[in-house]
């Protein structure tokens, strides 16, 4: 598609799709022409549906820029920098019970549990509730056979589950993001200075809970698959830890956890000598363009040693991912602990399961036989 369709029109689902970096980009970076307030997924823009407020990554601005400056005065580096021996610990007491075992599944054991107990550390959410949140979240964006995700509003929008651990905290404050949310002033769009709604604060705290969860999950578990498929890498890794922010990352451009992301096209734009009219829904296909061998050298070849250059996995522009440093994080403690642990490994394949959903892309099931 890169090469033959740079600009895609799928008719039988009247969508549109751009593939190669520049394209996604440009995209991506053009809040007039290319909105996320209908939705960032095909359904939800095909739904045009009313998307309520506070979802941040379904805002434009100058809204979108209010509520994301809210948020990153809690999401602060110092904040995600201060998780760390918490993650760490968390990793150990997961990995540890396994030292001596000559099989056991990535994702049972570390992918499914560790992003939603991190995201719990950060917004404060009571251990006994988290995995419940989890479980939900991910059950509303599974897809039927097709590939197309069947959800309402309600369904998809809203996780009032949440509110009874908000409420809690309304009751008994503390040191954590959940808290920070509750409290902090801001000037919203009308000029008035006032604290998040209980209902701001339930929306912001589903979108963050959310999105953290379900992709960095997947990021583990591409890290699994893809150093099984590298053992030379690999093995360079486990001798030297420094490396491994910079496998990190290449595991993020080449195995993105969520390789699509959708705008609505709010006027007629011209591509390729072709117009797109307003109105309809853009693709971009992150995944593709992560590969683009106009961006990048030898792009389907995995290298941990390739010189730091921005992909796409995180987004770009003022909807640039606000949990990177978080993922980022998570994904450099897990890959060091599994390391110091098992140098190598390899992939049962034919027990390894894929999933996907509307937006994301990973393993359900990836078990590790270990050397």
């Amino acid at each position: 598609m890169r090469e033959e369709a740079p600009l895609y029109h799928n008719e039988p689902h009247d969508f549109y799709a751009v593939s190669r970096y520049a394209d996604v980009e440009q995209v991506l970076t053009d809040t007039v022409a290319y909105s996320s307030a209908r939705g960032v997924m095909l359904e939800l823009i095909k739904l045009n549906m009313e998307i309520p407020p506070g979802t941040l990554i379904m805002e434009d601005p100058p809204i979108h820029n209010i509520h994301r400056q809210l948020l990153a005065r809690v999401f602060s580096p110092r904040r995600i920098a201060e998780l760390e021996p918490q993650v760490r610990e968390y990793c150990t007491a997961c990995l540890d019970p396994l030292v001596g075992e000559t099989r056991f599944d990535l994702i049972e054991k570390l992918g499914l549990e560790m992003p939603m107990k991190v995201i719990g550390m950060l917004l404060g959410i009571p251990e006994e509730g988290q995995a419940a949140f989890r479980d939900e979240s991910n059950a509303k964006i599974l897809t039927e056979d097709g590939g197309k995700i069947d959800f309402s509003e309600e369904v998809i929008l809203t996780h009032e589950a949440m509110g009874d651990y908000i409420d809690w905290r309304y009751a008994h404050p503390s040191d954590d993001v959940m808290t920070e949310l509750i409290t902090a002033e801001f000037e919203d769009e009308n000029g008035v200075t006032r604290t998040l709604t209980r209902d701001e604060v339930l929306m912001y705290v589903t979108v963050l809970a959310g999105a953290g969860n379900e992709t960095t999950g997947r990021l583990i578990g591409w890290m699994g698959s893809t150093l099984a498929r590298h053992p030379e890498q690999r093995a360079e890794l486990a001798a030297d830890l420094s490396l491994v922010p910079g496998a990190v990352e290449e595991v993020l451009r080449c195995e993105p956890p969520g390789p699509f992301n959708a705008r609505y096209v709010t006027r007629d734009v011209e591509w390729y000598g072709r117009m797109v009219p307003a109105g309809s829904a853009m693709l971009c296909m992150v995944g593709a363009a992560n590969r683009d061998p106009r961006r990048y050298d030898d792009p389907d070849r995995f290298d941990i040693h390739r010189k730091k250059g921005m992909h796409l996995t995180f987004i770009l522009g003022p909807h640039y991912c606000l949990g990177s440093a978080l993922a980022r994080l998570e994904g450099r403690v897990a890959l060091e602990e599994i390391l110091k642990r098992w140098p190598s490994w390899e992939v049962d394949w034919s027990a390894a399961k894929m999933q996907n959903t509307s937006s994301v892309r990973g393993w359900e099931k990836l078990p590790l036989e270990l050397g």
